[in-house]
């Protein structure tokens, strides 16, 4: 779903809403949904990508359950893009942590809090969470 709504000031709101497969083939549509919409709606592309990628991949990998999706929501308000992925494995909240120089993994919320403002986790609905990310951007960026 794709809306958009004017505010008093006459500056819209944009907002986009879709559930995917919990898998990698849908963690890469979270991106290139996100990309597109970003594109349309004339922002920069490249952290708020990067910011879906890996909250989308955190919950096809580590919040999957068996027949249910994830949800990404994007939101523009002002200069501030918000990304929300919100997965059905509640108990389990992400948390930063070291990786180890060699390893492949680990490094998804390290990316995310470096290109972000501000993240953080929703609770619930049971059995849900959500995983947000704020990002100010600017629509002169946007040609970079």
């Amino acid at each position: 779903m794709n809306q958009q709504i004017s505010t008093p000031l006459d500056r819209p709101i944009r907002n986009f809403s879709v559930l995917l497969s919990p898998t990698r083939r849908g963690a890469r549509l979270a991106r290139l949904l996100a990309t597109e919409h970003l594109r349309a709606w004339g922002l920069p592309l490249e952290d708020a990508a990067h910011v879906v990628a890996e909250l989308a991949a955190n919950a096809a990998t580590h919040g999957r359950v068996a027949g249910r999706g994830f949800r990404l929501s994007m939101y523009v308000v002002g200069d501030t893009v918000r990304v929300e992925v919100t997965d059905t494995c509640g108990d389990r909240h992400p948390r930063t942590r070291r990786p180890s120089p060699d390893g492949e993994n680990g490094r998804g919320l390290l990316i995310v809090e470096a290109l972000a403002d501000r993240w953080g986790v929703i609770p619930g609905p049971r059995p849900r969470k959500t995983v947000w990310a704020e990002l100010t951007v600017t629509r002169s960026a946007a040609g970079r």
